[in-house]
């Protein structure tokens, strides 16, 4: 994400055909694998549905990224705890 140019904004599918705009927060590599952090732009901060979405990112044979849900409750737990810490981190610094 570069801060020069502002945020950066996906759009996904879901396996019924709805899109979603999610605004990208941050990305990690952890473990291995890289994993990415987003807020949905399309829905309200009071919807109980708001929140944090962590999804795995891959790349397909040319090179485009894809973004898959995490399966994995272990690791999905693992991944947000990561991501918590550095948002806690950053936070810390701007104080």
């Amino acid at each position: 994400m570069s801060e020069n140019f502002g945020n950066d904004f996906i759009t996904i599918v879901d396996d019924e055909g709805n899109e979603f705009e999610l605004e990208l927060i941050d990305t990690i590599d952890y473990n291995g694998e890289t994993f990415s952090a987003f807020l949905p732009t399309d829905m309200d901060e009071d919807d109980p549905d708001y929140g944090l979405i962590l999804l795995s990112v891959t790349e397909d044979e040319n090179g485009e990224e894809l973004f898959e849900s995490i399966d994995d409750d272990d690791k999905l737990q693992q991944v947000h705890e990561m991501f918590m810490t550095i948002f806690e981190a950053e936070g810390e610094d701007e104080e």
